[in-house]
């Protein structure tokens, strides 16, 4: 097998303003404005490089899961660190985009949620709008993580299985301290009424049911 036969056929998709960093010249770039913009992009392609955010990683993650293609190899090339880096030990800046174009893909646990969104660094359930506390329950698999009031909870992505981690925030109004991280592979909440916010994007109506799980089959991610 030749070196062009091993070489996979990469796109770099742009979010926001700007240009694809120096590592990744010459490459094709999609400039993606909404979600067809990823489907259009997948055609030949068998590896994508998003240069973002951590919400647009998880954006075509999202779509790559529900048109079934997993198999598509996915670099992250974000310009500085961010809660996606650091959950799954990537660099930023050049670097990142060096490696996210010769690097190699390893399948990595993929969480989502029960409406088919994927999480890569960092979702939170907060009380609903006019709610000083979240009131209800929550476990991790079979840990309970609170029965009652809290100010809010965490859920994390996790590199190694099973999967995910959450944690508990108590006291809105103090300074953050040290939380108890429980690993599972599912993380439940049932509420009288919450927020759900992925990846720093609050979703529009507030939930009495949410669940974060990994899913049967992982991404690969180009390490």
């Amino acid at each position: 097998m030749n070196r062009a036969e091993m070489t996979p056929a990469i796109a770099v998709l742009l979010f926001g303003d700007g240009r694809p960093p120096r590592p990744l010249s010459g490459l094709p770039a999609h400039h993606v404005e909404d979600p067809t913009a990823i489907d259009t992009a997948l055609g030949p392609y068998s590896r994508l490089v998003v240069v973002g955010a951590d919400a647009d990683l998880a954006a075509v993650l999202t779509r790559l899961l529900r048109s079934n293609r997993l198999d598509v190899e996915v670099g992250y090339a974000p310009r500085r660190r961010t809660a996606a880096t650091r959950a799954y030990g990537l660099p930023a800046g050049r670097r990142a985009a060096r490696r996210a174009r010769h690097g190699t893909p390893d399948r990595v646990p993929l969480i989502r949620d029960e409406t088919g969104a994927v999480v890569v660094g960092h979702a939170r359930w907060l009380p609903a709008d006019g709610q000083a506390l979240i009131h209800g329950e929550a476990v991790v698999d079979d840990t309970a993580l609170f029965d009652g009031d809290v100010a809010g909870m965490s859920i994390e992505p996790t590199l190694a299985l099973p999967g995910l981690r959450a944690a508990v925030q108590h006291r809105p109004r103090r300074r953050r301290r040290p939380r108890r991280w429980i690993s599972g592979r599912a993380a439940q909440l049932g509420t009288t009424g919450a927020t759900v916010v992925r990846d720093g994007v609050a979703a529009p109506r507030s939930v009495r049911r949410s669940t974060f799980y990994r899913n049967v089959e992982g991404w690969l991610l180009v390490r």
